[in-house]
């Protein structure tokens, strides 16, 4: 009797274990249904999404004109008339604003393509000198999503251009008195005194930095490091000032001098209406405010986001004086060998690959492909940050820290829109060449974090660094997004930042 019963007991549980598994199978089945539905659902609303938002941008484009004229008696350049003729540049768009740096461009032609574009910059501040530096091909090369959808595969090229500014510069037209900076803002963007503060006295020549720093140590006393935090887009230095700053032990407090920047257009640093918001711009503004500023000889550099791309910049210009390098969620895409010649489009398309799903990639689709909807977006949010400040403070009855609000909110269009384009989506041709210098000529201590959730940069970006750079540690945080890798987990960051940097010290 005891036997049957545990024959009858195993037989049970073994029939109970097969409907279960058939009932598990089902439950996958059921669920990669779902998925697949749901990627159809994405797919299809995006194509109806994305082609209204084509068709919008081309009518915004119009109403920008006559409402610049109006307001500015002056009309805007803009790179729409390129972006519609795929693969052709328009001298006067690509050409870009002429003032006191006078941005006067030229596009490649198809041999060089994938060096990417060049624009002379004709500089007053250097007697008239020609410059000469990258902008990325997709500022004018954007196709519609119909067309790109359509398109035959392979990288699309740029032909050469030449502006009518050029060909005044050839004629020998370079001696006219150059116009003063335009510091007045454009009406579209804010003139709060936190916006337009930089525009007064000697400021306007150097970013705005915040400085904290112990005093100054009795003589034979160690020397002060130096920290410079970096950070990412649509963002300020109190991404930091605000949550790791106050998280330091007071050891690190009364060691480290740290310096956290307001990248050139975003905070409260200078915001030019005549820039392009080149890598080159953003650097030489670093060097000048902090390094040169602050006499630094030697530092850390901690950076977020797009701001890697500024700090690889950095420590391969001064390789001797780096400590180490941490970079969070870096924005890498390692290129594909067939998409060699259309690289920008490429990290483009990775970055704002134009989904409305999820909401991160829908607004970065809508920052890079148009123009002006990102403008219009600038207009609403950026304009009236302080409006949208003070109704955050009164819905959660002043509960909720609005400071992130505010590093979001303070920039202006043509600064988002051109280092978006000019330092994430030009970062495919130069991302590798740092990483390779980093790994083998630079001996600084690399580390790297990443969200294990972060939707806008994907965790497999921190990766490939790490396989570009075998010593690099890798960490990445599990349930953390692009943002939350600091912000909600504060203390535990500042610990981790001050481990890297006593590392660093004895090495």
């Amino acid at each position: 009797m005891h036997i049957a019963t545990c024959v009858w007991q195993e037989k049970a549980a073994a029939m109970g274990a097969a409907a279960g598994g058939r009932a598990g199978e089902c439950r996958v089945s059921l669920v990669a249904l779902l998925a697949a539905a749901g990627r159809a659902l994405n797919c299809v609303v995006s194509f109806v999404v994305f082609s209204f938002l084509d068709v919008l941008d081309m009518v915004l484009c119009l109403v920008y004109k006559v409402v610049d004229y109006a307001v500015e008696a002056e009309w805007k350049p803009c790179y729409c008339s390129a972006a519609a003729r795929e693969g052709g540049g328009g001298g006067g768009v690509a050409g870009g604003a002429t003032g006191a740096q006078g941005a006067l461009s030229f596009v490649a032609p198809r041999a060089a393509a994938a060096a990417g574009p060049k624009v002379v910059r004709l500089s007053s501040s250097s007697a008239n000198k020609m410059q000469l530096e990258d902008v990325s091909d997709t500022l004018y090369v954007r196709a519609s999503l119909l067309s790109d959808a359509t398109r035959k595969p392979g990288p699309i090229a740029p032909a050469l251009t030449v502006s009518p500014a050029i060909a005044e510069l050839i004629r020998g037209k370079i001696d006219r008195a150059p116009r003063p900076p335009r510091q007045a803002p454009c009406w579209s963007d804010c003139d709060c005194k936190m916006c337009h503060s930089w525009s007064t006295g000697s400021r306007a020549s150097h970013l705005y930095v915040h400085v904290q720093a112990p005093p100054p140590p009795p003589p034979g006393a160690g020397e002060q490091e130096a920290v410079i935090f970096i950070h990412g887009f649509i963002s300020s230095s109190v991404f930091w000032t605000e949550t790791v700053f106050p998280a330091f032990s007071p050891a690190a407090r009364g060691r480290y001098r740290m310096f956290a920047v307001d990248l050139l257009g975003f905070g409260r640093s200078p915001k030019p209406a005549d820039s392009l918001y080149t890598l080159r711009e953003h650097l030489e503004m670093i060097e000048r405010s902090v390094l040169q500023r602050y006499r630094l000889k030697s530092f850390h550099v901690v950076a977020h986001s797009l701001g890697s791309v500024l700090a690889l910049a950095l420590a391969v210009k001064y390789p001797g004086a780096v400590k180490s390098l941490t970079l969070l969620a870096p924005a890498y895409f390692p290129v594909p060998e067939e998409e060699a010649g259309a690289a920008t489009q490429y990290v483009m398309r990775r970055v704002a690959p134009r989904r409305v799903w999820p909401p991160i990639a829908f607004g970065a689709s809508m920052a890079c492909w148009y123009e002006h909807v990102s403008r219009t977006i600038c207009l609403t949010i950026c304009r009236h940050h302080r409006v949208w400040n003070r109704l955050f403070r009164i819905f959660t009855r002043n509960k909720m820290r609005t400071f992130l609000i505010e590093a979001f909110m303070c920039h202006t269009h043509n600064a988002a829109w051109h280092t978006l384009h000019n330092i994430m989506c030009l970062s495919a041709s130069k991302m590798g060449a740092y990483l390779d210098v980093v790994a083998g000529q630079l001996s600084c201590k690399v580390a790297l974090f990443h969200g294990r959730d972060d939707e806008l940069l994907p965790v497999e970006c921190t990766l490939a660094v790490g396989a570009r750079v075998p010593r690099a540690r890798v960490t990445v945080y599990d349930n953390k997004d692009h943002i939350t890798i600091v912000v909600g987990q504060e203390k535990l960051f500042a610990a981790e930042l001050e481990a890297i940097w006593r590392s660093a010290a004895q090495d």
